[in-house]
């Protein structure tokens, strides 16, 4: 299985931007997809998560109420609603796919698959 994301570019601070993800197997189910992102010399970040059963959602606290992770389950797509942008949100993001359970969701190493990434710069 393949997932491919897009939606990244430059947005002035304070705007907006709306990434997507889609996996290239349409019986493709995972239990969690999600987002995460790395800036050079760092590691990979937790993003935000939404969970298959249920639809529940986890933020990281950077994003809380600015970012919204939302899954359409029947074309195995997840999207990341990004507002309020900050200087500090650039970085490649790159979306993810596992079957951990709740307690190992914002750990990178739980993800099995892996988007290509899409680079977001935001501008002061």
């Amino acid at each position: 299985v393949q997932l491919q994301a897009s939606g990244g570019g430059l947005v002035q601070a304070g705007g907006s931007l709306r990434l997507s993800c889609a996996a290239s197997d349409s019986t493709f189910s995972p239990g969690n997809m999600g987002w995460f992102r790395q800036v050079p010399g760092k590691e990979r970040e937790f993003v935000a998560v939404i969970r298959r059963s249920g639809g529940r959602t986890y933020y990281a606290d950077s994003v809380k109420g600015r970012f919204t992770i939302s899954r359409d389950n029947a074309k195995n797509m997840v999207f990341l609603q990004m507002n309020s942008l900050k200087p500090e949100d650039t970085a490649v993001y790159y979306c993810a796919a596992g079957n951990t359970v709740l307690s190992g969701i914002g750990l990178s190493r739980n993800y099995n698959y892996w988007g290509q990434g899409t680079q977001v710069t935001v501008s002061s």
